[in-house]
C-alpha cells in the first residue's frame, strides 16, 4: 500500500514540487495585484490559491503522463515514471485524474462565479497542452498561456474589475513561462527529436537561449511597468536588481549546459517577484 501511495505521489510529481511553485508564484502575483485596491487579502483566498496550485499542477502532470506514456518510455529522464514503467496502470491513472479534477472543481465552488468561468476555460488548456507537443511547433506557448492564467484566476478572487496592470502582468508571465520552459526543454532536446515531439529549442535551434533571454527581459519590463503604474517605491528597484542577478546565474548555468539547473533558478525568480510585490503593497 505504501509503495502504491508513493507511486501516485510520483505520478502527481509531489516529489518534485518546483512545478507547483512555478504555478503558485504567478497566481500569487495576480492575487497581490487584486489586493491593491483595498490593501488586504483574505486568508481564504490565499488558501484557495495554494491548494488550487497543488491540485491543478497534479492534474496537469497526470494527464500529461497519460498522453505521453509511450513517449516517456523512450526518454531517459522519464522512463521510470509510474505509468511509463508500469507501476501504475492506465485505468488507475485515469481514476486518479478524475479524483483530482473533482477535488479541483469542488475548490472552485468556494470562489466567485467569474473565477469559476475563467478557471473552467483554462482547464481545457491543461488537457490540450500534452497533445500540443504533437502538432504545435512551440507547445511552450500553450504552457505559458495556461500557467500565466493562474494570475488572472487569482486576481478575480479579489476584484471583478480587470486593470491594465493585470493585463500587463499576464503577458509578461506568459513570456517568462515560455522562457523558462524552453530551458527545461533543452534538457530533452535530443530525445524529443528522436520521438518526434515539438519544442521551442527544436524550433529556435541555436537561437534558443537568446530568444529565451529576450522573453525573460519582457517579464522584467512588465514588472517595472506595473511598478510605475501602481506607484511602487524606489525600493522596488532592489527587487529588480536581485532578479537581474538571478537571470545572470541562469545564463551562467546554461553556458555550462546545465539546463535543468538553469530552469530551477526560476523558482527563486518567482519567489523574489512575489516578495517584492508583497513588500510594496503591504509594508511600504
Amino acid at each position: 500500500m505504501k509503495s502504491k501511495i508513493l507511486n501516485y505521489a510520483h505520478l502527481a510529481r509531489l516529489d518534485k514540487p518546483i512545478g507547483i511553485y512555478l504555478l503558485l508564484w504567478p497566481s500569487l502575483l495576480g492575487l497581490l495585484l487584486g489586493a491593491i485596491s483595498n490593501g488586504s487579502i483574505d486568508f481564504e483566498n490565499i488558501l484557495i490559491v495554494v491548494v488550487g496550485s497543488i491540485l491543478v499542477r497534479s492534474c496537469g502532470c497526470v494527464i500529461n503522463d497519460i498522453s505521453d506514456r509511450d513517449f516517456d518510455k523512450a526518454v531517459e529522464r522519464t522512463k521510470e515514471r509510474p505509468l511509463a514503467s508500469g507501476n501504475i496502470s492506465l485505468g488507475e491513472a485515469w481514476i486518479f485524474f478524475i479524483i483530482l479534477s473533482i477535488a479541483s472543481f469542488s475548490l472552485l465552488l468556494a470562489t466567485p462565479l467569474l473565477t469559476i468561468k475563467i478557471a473552467l476555460c483554462v482547464s481545457l488548456l491543461i488537457v490540450l497542452y500534452p497533445l500540443s507537443k504533437r502538432f504545435l511547433k512551440a507547445p511552450q506557448l500553450i504552457l505559458g498561456i495556461t500557467f500565466g492564467s493562474g494570475s488572472v484566476i487569482s486576481y478575480s478572487l479579489q476584484s471583478e474589475i480587470f486593470s491594465l496592470s493585470i493585463i500587463i502582468l499576464y503577458f509578461g508571465l506568459v513570456a517568462w513561462i515560455v522562457s523558462f520552459d524552453s530551458f527545461y526543454a533543452l534538457e530533452d532536446i535530443n530525445d524529443d527529436k528522436k520521438i518526434g515531439i515539438n519544442s521551442t529549442p527544436i524550433l529556435w535551434g541555436d537561437k534558443t537561449i537568446f530568444i529565451a533571454n529576450i522573453l525573460h527581459l519582457i517579464f522584467y519590463a512588465s514588472l517595472l511597468l506595473i511598478a510605475y503604474l501602481n506607484e511602487f517605491s524606489i525600493f522596488f528597484l532592489f527587487t529588480i536588481g536581485i532578479l537581474s542577478l538571478l537571470l545572470y546565474s541562469q545564463n551562467q548555468l546554461a553556458k555550462k549546459e546545465l539546463y535543468l539547473n538553469a530552469f530551477k533558478i526560476n523558482n527563486y525568480i518567482g519567489l523574489v517577484a512575489v516578495l517584492g510585490f508583497a513588500t510594496e503593497i503591504f509594508l511600504i
